[in-house]
């Protein structure tokens, strides 16, 4: 009796049909099928000419319509082709086989060097973390940038934003950061980059013995959208996974506002009205969910500090990615293209710039020098005008005067070479010599 009844069990999980939708519709990169019930977010495959199958993700519903957005170029889609619904995908494994690797945006190896593995399993979304199990932000960040060591120290946890219009050097600060950081492991998202610069970041911002202790995942633009936002919500699994097994991991994102916008072309692929200068609603809800996975965990000696690049387009601060990033971040830190055509790099406009953090993890001494810093840099920039012209008069404001005495001294302490580096402990004797 037992052993039938078991048989009559086994025999009804046998499949007797294959669900099968048809293509009924091709837009740009939306897709259309029907025939077949799809729950969002399930991946299938849709058949395409020559015998060929294409992976996509299911994305929204109408009705009996079940939108799709595919992995790659919708090329060679035929009118009525099957859609199947994917098998479900084994749980993807990690482990230390990750350092030193390049993976794609659904975590496959495309740096030829063989499958990945390891011993926990890899979620398919970050992780919530209840707000009040997360560590507290108490110890500084080493990043090996003189000016953000002194001006606007990072603590571990800190979560901010390289906000610049193009061509400032975003890109090759967050290479220096890269390269100088004190941290177990780093994991870099090159998100709607140009192709070219993946190559030239981990060969020479990253290095061989930077690459060994990172993952590098890769998206660029001639990518779908949607790998693109999966590229970047990747990168953030991993580095929540190696900080919830107790490592200090430094999180970088190329840029966020590539990310906002590919999720700007699904939510208008599906309908969805634009709202400020042209992103819709939903772009401004997702950021902070994937800001809020950053960050410190419950583990109490991992870590988890996360830069963003956010490109200001047209060199706008108040650009809406711009504004919201700076709104959910914990600090901002601003390339300013007027210093960068003076030469001076890393182009950080510190009198623009803040550490949410700064006053968390750096000793009272510090912050007053940092202060008194940027006192005499906001003092010198009032009179910058009148030097050249031999309009400024010495000795109705002393302040002014030292500011003035002082600032070649100044500009020289904030300047830095991209492969010079400049440890924390050193940068704060340097800071006390200079206003001694």
């Amino acid at each position: 009796m037992i052993t039938a009844a078991l048989r009559r069990l086994e025999l009804d999980d046998v499949p007797v049909a294959t669900p099968t939708g048809r293509l009924v519709g091709a837009s740009g990169l939306l897709l259309e099928s029907v025939g077949c019930a799809l729950r969002t977010g399930q991946r299938c495959m849709i058949e395409a000419e020559g015998r060929d199958w294409m992976a996509a993700q299911v994305v929204g519903f109408r009705n009996e319509i079940s939108y799709l957005m595919p992995f790659k170029k919708p090329e060679g889609l035929l009118t009525g082709a099957r859609v199947l619904p994917a098998p479900e995908r084994a749980t993807q494994m990690i482990g230390t086989s990750w350092l030193g690797r390049i993976v794609n945006g659904l975590g496959e190896p495309i740096d030829g060097l063989g499958k990945l593995g390891g011993d926990h399993p890899l979620p398919t979304q970050p992780p919530k973390i209840n707000p009040l199990r997360k560590q507290p932000v108490h110890e500084p960040l080493d990043v090996g940038v003189r000016a953000i060591n002194s001006m606007l120290t990072l603590g571990r946890g800190q979560r901010v934003g390289l906000m610049a219009g193009s061509g400032v050097g975003k890109s090759v600060l967050l290479g220096l950061i890269t390269r100088q950081t004190v941290a177990d492991v780093v994991v870099v998202g090159l998100i709607g980059e140009r192709g070219r610069e993946v190559r030239e970041f981990i060969d020479l911002s990253l290095g061989e013995a930077g690459l060994a202790r990172a993952v590098v995942v890769v998206a660029p633009a001639d990518e779908s959208p949607l790998m693109r936002l999966m590229a970047t919500e990747l990168c953030h699994t991993i580095a929540a996974h190696y900080r919830d097994q107790g490592q200090h991991v430094l999180l970088l994102v190329d840029s966020l506002t590539r990310y906002a916008m590919a999720k700007r072309e699904v939510a208008l692929a599906l309908g969805e009205p634009p709202a400020t200068r042209g992103y819709p609603p939903s772009v401004f809800s997702v950021l902070p969910e994937l800001v809020e996975s950053a960050g410190n965990g419950e583990h109490p000696l991992g870590s988890m500090s996360a830069i963003y690049t956010v490109l200001a387009e047209g060199d706008d601060q108040q650009d809406p990615v711009v504004d919201t990033a700076r709104a959910i971040l914990d600090g901002h830190i601003v390339l300013s293209r007027a210093l960068a055509e003076r030469g001076h790099y890393p182009a950080i406009d510190i009198a623009q710039s803040i550490s949410r953090c700064m006053a968390l993890v750096a000793t009272k001494p510090h912050l007053a020098a940092a202060r008194q810093l940027k006192q005499l840099t906001a003092r010198f920039e009032q009179v910058r005008d009148l030097l050249p012209l031999g309009a400024y008069v010495p000795g109705a404001d002393p302040l002014t005067d030292r500011a003035v005495a002082l600032f070649p001294r100044i500009e020289a302490f904030l300047h830095q070479g991209t492969h010079e580096a400049a440890p924390m402990d050193a940068v704060l004797r340097q800071l006390e010599e200079l206003l001694a």
